[in-house]
């Protein structure tokens, strides 16, 4: 019992801390929607290298990559680690830069509000915000998931399931109603280092246990050899490159990350962020996924539903370092679902709601911001409590739609002959694709190329990415620019 308490008091001193920075930034925040959404534009280096990271290094990062990793070998490494942090590297300065210069002389907010400027399309917008929002509820239910489960493995099932899940979901509505994107900004780059220090520190721990990593990966070569082998298995050439294409893409468009192209105080900080980036990636992912790779050698059984880290740091560590190793878990779960729930609710707002109604003011759309941050929260958690699909499922679905929107952002970013219906089609043809791969078993979820037999198995998301640039750039080859486009607004770019 008192193990219990002390563990459950780590992880809520650690929210509390959390509250105070967010209490912090709310005094200093502007009843705008432009300071509430985006902190007006002023995020630094190191501010923004931060809350990128923490934003995107979720539950997924700590119990979906690991438990792949024991289930099927550390090459998780590769698809996450290396050619996601690269692709993903190289995509914020193709995309994210030139959304930065265009976002800051047109003041945009959103990527619908971005493409419904450019297009002079209303419908365009609400198209893209609600294709967002759609793949963004069930991601914001994958973190709410990982704190039930978390803390309820931790805890030894004290804490039941409903109640983790419940009790983050309350802390992160109070947080993000109060804070905006500044104290969002602000925890972030607390919990990324948190986080980061954390998970290496356990990997000291543990291999100082159980003798060192030559000691713990010869348990796993004796365990299961088929984990040191590369490929075979889950891990087929077509598998990691989809899975890799399909993050690193997905990830541009989710809209917590999208949103972040904006928000750099200077082209010299949005620079040198992308160029960090592939490092604090890989300095992330490589313990992380070991950690789960090396728990399959060291006896570590993990039933189905558990995820393998947090059993393996109670067989290994103190309560209390478990705890905390726990509470950086925590911290990346709520350093994304806040920066979700801010970005889903400025879709809402802007993109949906300043679509319908006339007359609104900045201070009235902060508070309309608010509202949706409560409403999207409540919906993902009463989703959560049926708990659908594992967490890998749940993610690699929104990822794959995410992925979809793209190709077509792509081209209408670079190519003026992009037209409106070019984009129709490119958005809702992609997504169509996709949705139906999904959700209907008769279509298939991965597809063999005749050119390249021996590489079979490319994700149906790959192969939809595919259609919706095919599509983008067919018909607007095929039609003109429509009344109201404007292919000039993404020449004019910001001098600083």
């Amino acid at each position: 019992m008192a193990e219990t308490s002390l563990q459950i008091g780590i992880v809520v001193g650690y929210l509390l801390l959390a509250l105070g920075i967010g209490l912090v930034a709310y005094r200093l925040t502007d009843r705008t929607a432009e300071d509430y959404f985006l902190a007006s534009r002023t995020l630094g280096t190191v501010v923004l290298l931060f809350t990128t990271f923490a934003t995107l290094l979720s539950a997924f990062t700590f119990f979906g990559g690991p438990n792949v990793s024991y289930a099927a070998g550390p090459e998780w490494i590769l698809v996450m680690g290396l050619m996601d942090g690269v692709l993903f590297g190289i995509l914020w300065y193709v995309i994210g830069y030139k959304q930065w210069l265009v976002g800051k002389i047109n003041g945009y907010v959103t990527l619908g509000e971005m493409l419904g400027d450019r297009f002079g399309s209303p419908v365009l917008r609400v198209l893209v915000a609600g294709v967002s929002l759609f793949w963004l509820l069930p991601y914001v239910m994958l973190q709410q998931q990982g704190a039930g489960t978390a803390l309820a493995a931790l805890t030894d099932g004290a804490v039941p399931y409903w109640l983790g899940a419940g009790g983050i979901t309350l802390f992160m509505i109070v947080y993000v109603v109060l804070s905006g994107m500044r104290g969002v900004a602000w925890t972030d780059t607390l919990q990324g280092i948190f986080m980061l220090g954390m998970i290496w520190v356990a990997v000291a721990w543990i291999l100082a246990v159980v003798g060192g990593p030559g000691a713990a990966t010869a348990e796993l070569a004796a365990a299961s050899p088929g984990h040191l082998a590369l490929g075979g298995g889950l891990y087929t050439p077509a598998y990691m490159l989809s899975t890799a294409v399909s993050i690193a893409f997905g990830v541009t468009m989710f809209p917590q990350v999208n949103q972040r192209f904006f928000v750099a105080g200077s082209k010299r900080v949005l620079k040198r962020t992308f160029a960090l980036w592939p490092v604090l990636v890989i300095l992330l992912f490589v313990p992380a996924f070991m950690l789960g790779a090396w728990a399959q050698g060291l006896g570590i059984v993990a039933g189905e539903g558990e995820n393998v880290l947090p059993l393996l740091l109670n067989e290994y560590t103190p309560a209390w370092f478990a705890a905390l190793v726990i509470a950086g878990a925590m911290a990346a779960m709520m350093s994304s679902s806040d920066s979700m729930l801010l970005s889903g609710s400025s879709y809402l707002t802007r993109d949906v709601y300043r679509q319908v109604v006339t007359g609104v003011t900045e201070s009235k759309e902060a508070l309309v911001g608010r509202i949706g941050v409560v409403v999207i929260a409540l919906v993902a958690f009463v989703a959560s409590l049926f708990r659908p699909g594992t967490l890998i499922e749940i993610g690699d679905t929104a990822f794959g739609g995410f992925a979809q929107l793209a190709l077509p952002v792509l081209v209408a970013l670079y190519w003026p002959g992009t037209t409106r219906d070019g984009m129709y089609a490119g958005v809702g043809g992609s997504q169509l694709f996709y949705l139906a791969s999904v959700f209907l078993p008769f279509v298939p979820a991965s597809y063999v190329f005749p050119l390249a037999p021996g590489l079979g198995g490319w994700s149906a998301s790959v192969v939809g990415m595919g259609l919706g640039l095919a599509l983008t750039v067919g018909v607007s080859a095929a039609t003109g620019h429509a009344a109201g486009e404007d292919a000039a607004v993404y020449r004019r770019q910001s001098a600083d």
